[in-house]
């Protein structure tokens, strides 16, 4: 999404330094950069990566310089995604990753980043990126200009994308933890016969929404690039609406757009279905878990996610649902969170919670 004002940090004559969790492993990588929501031309003049070690640092011995089309450094366009060259790296499942790049002095008036990732990474002065330590480095919480690792593909590999907002981007998990329901329903994968290759690609974005822009893209908006643009994807999971739900506890100060009921929500997720059945992919609704107590409830509000859940539990448009609202759920305060799952928030779970729901996934969805 477009950093703004509060995110914004000067990137100039830096190396950054951004850890990223695999899914599954390979004998190579190939790194994706992104200008997608810049203005300007994005110049990456050097690239490393590497196996990281602990906080900034990578383990020695493991450094491998990437170039693009053969050069050394690239200049995106504004708007536009480029694949690094294929990098020999021999890479473990569930393993981290050290990206490192350096990005030299230019005109940049707008910076594409995944704000909260609930992950640190690292940014120092100058050209450091093949450091094995990097010298006075400055911890952010965001990756910029980053967005993926493409490994190559076993025979039956597969992906699943997991579309959703901030309770899919692990906010109030551990932080560096890799804690996320996706990252519990990755590590399940792994450890069952059959479907060791199937990777999960985590597409959550705190604040997202279904219908109208909030932080970055509306889910709708966001389809094409976030799970059609994805290599390999065979299912679609997606988990949105409760920050479209939430705009109703504000009713002074309500925008007409945001306004919404359980049938706009039903029918944006129906076109979204559609598109991906259109592309051969599989997809699972998952309910949206109780929020009562939260900053933003409203008993209107509640009242569509009731409706909204009930429908995807029947709604013949997907191929499956999850029930997270369920496995969330006090059995003995219904429209609340559990209070063994509860981040605090009554709205995020914490690690127990994301890890029920990465448990309460039956993985016979994916054979």
């Amino acid at each position: 999404m477009l950093a703004d004002g509060r995110w914004m940090r000067p990137i100039a004559n830096m190396t950054l330094r951004e850890i990223v969790h695999l899914s599954n492993g390979g004998a190579q990588v190939r790194l994706r950069f992104t200008n997608e929501f810049g203005i300007d031309p994005l110049t990456i003049a050097n690239a490393h990566v590497a196996a990281s070690a602990s906080g900034s640092d990578i383990k020695t011995g493991t450094d491998h310089a990437v170039t693009f089309g053969g050069a050394n450094g690239v200049r995106i366009a504004p708007g536009g995604v480029i694949y690094s060259d294929p990098v020999d790296l021999n890479v473990a499942p569930l393993s981290d990753l050290a990206v490192s790049f350096f990005v030299p002095a230019q005109n940049m008036r707008a910076e594409t980043a995944h704000l909260a990732a609930d992950q640190d990474n690292f940014i120092a002065d100058g050209d450091q990126t093949s450091a094995v330590s990097l010298a006075q480095p400055r911890t952010v919480m965001s990756w910029y200009f980053f967005s993926g690792v493409d490994v190559p593909a076993a025979n039956g590999a597969r992906a699943i994308v997991t579309l959703g907002d901030s309770i899919t981007d692990g906010t109030a998990s551990t932080r560096n933890a890799n804690r996320r329901w996706p990252n519990v329903l990755a590590e399940r994968l792994k450890q069952e016969h059959g479907l060791e290759d199937v990777a999960v690609l985590d597409e959550g974005i705190g604040g997202n929404r279904v219908l109208n822009e909030q932080s970055g893209p509306s889910a709708l908006s966001r389809f094409d690039r976030d799970v059609l643009g994805q290599n390999g994807v065979k299912y679609l999971l997606i988990l949105e609406g409760i920050n479209d739900i939430g705009r109703l506890a504000n009713t002074r100060m309500l925008a007409p757009e945001d306004d919404i009921t359980a049938q706009n929500l039903e029918h944006a997720l129906t076109q979204i279905a559609d598109r991906a059945h259109e592309h051969g992919i599989k997809v699972y609704a998952a309910t949206l878990t109780p929020y009562g107590g939260a900053g933003y409830y409203s008993e209107k509000g509640e009242q569509v996610r009731q409706e909204y859940n009930n429908w995807m539990r029947t709604s013949n448009v997907f191929d499956g649902f999850i029930d997270f609202d369920k496995i969330a759920t006090d059995p003995q305060n219904p429209g609340h969170f559990n209070p063994a799952f509860d981040s605090g928030d009554h709205l995020h779970p914490a690690d127990a919670g994301y890890k029920a729901m990465g448990e309460g996934i039956d993985l016979k969805l994916f054979k």
